[in-house]
Parts: structure tokens; C-alpha cells; sequence
């Protein structure tokens, strides 16, 4: 492995992490669902049914881990999804190397076509 890799395994171990959770995904979900224009604190607690101390926990996690942002407009906070090309990364990283160490006859839906 090189630093650069180890670098990357590094930071994808961290994202994972901070997806380690169910509910940590449904908010990151629901926030790549609406788009990048987010939704306020209270909007989310509704569409996913995680509220006050526990939707702070967790969007405290998600921002550490540079996946969303909270920004105070007016009243409101608002919640958004932020990276998008770090989760397709994510998804890259995961399948980048598939099946790079099988034999070459067999192919990644997992059926032998020799």
C-alpha cells in the first residue's frame, strides 16, 4: 500500500464510521433527498422522526465526518447534504477493486463463465 492509499482506506474508514448507524443514515438519506438547498432542523426531525438532542447527535457526527452542514438563516437552521462526490467516492472506493484478486474466469455477479 502506499501513503496515498493508506490515506484514502483512512478516510473511508472514517466516513463509514460515521454512517455506522441506522439512524445517522436515515438523516443523510433524507438530506441527499432533498437536495442541496436542505431542510430546516424541524423538517428533518419530521420526514425522518429523530428530534431534539438525538438529531443534534447526530448531525454533529455527519458534519464531522464532512458530509452535511448547518447553517442559521433567519430563525431556521437548515441542514444539508454537502458531499456528494464524497459519497460517490465512497461507492468507488467499495467497487474500484471488485473481483481484482479472483480468477479471471469468474466474473462479479458471481457466476463461472469458462
Amino acid at each position: 500500500m502506499t501513503p496515498d492509499s493508506d490515506l484514502r482506506l483512512e478516510r473511508a474508514a472514517s466516513t463509514f464510521a460515521a454512517l455506522g448507524s441506522e439512524q445517522r443514515l436515515t438523516v443523510l438519506r433524507t438530506l441527499v433527498r432533498a437536495g442541496p438547498e436542505g431542510l430546516s432542523i424541524g423538517d428533518l426531525g419530521a420526514r425522518t422522526g429523530i428530534t431534539g438532542s438525538t438529531l443534534t447527535h447526530h448531525m454533529k457526527i455527519l458534519a464531522q465526518a464532512g458530509l452535511v452542514v448547518q447553517e442559521k438563516k433567519g430563525r431556521s437552521i437548515i441542514c444539508a447534504a454537502v458531499a456528494y462526490d464524497e459519497l460517490r467516492d465512497l461507492a468507488g472506493f467499495l467497487v474500484r477493486e471488485c473481483c481484482a484478486d479472483a480468477a479471471p474466469d469468474i466474473h462479479p455477479e458471481g457466476h463461472d463463465h469458462g
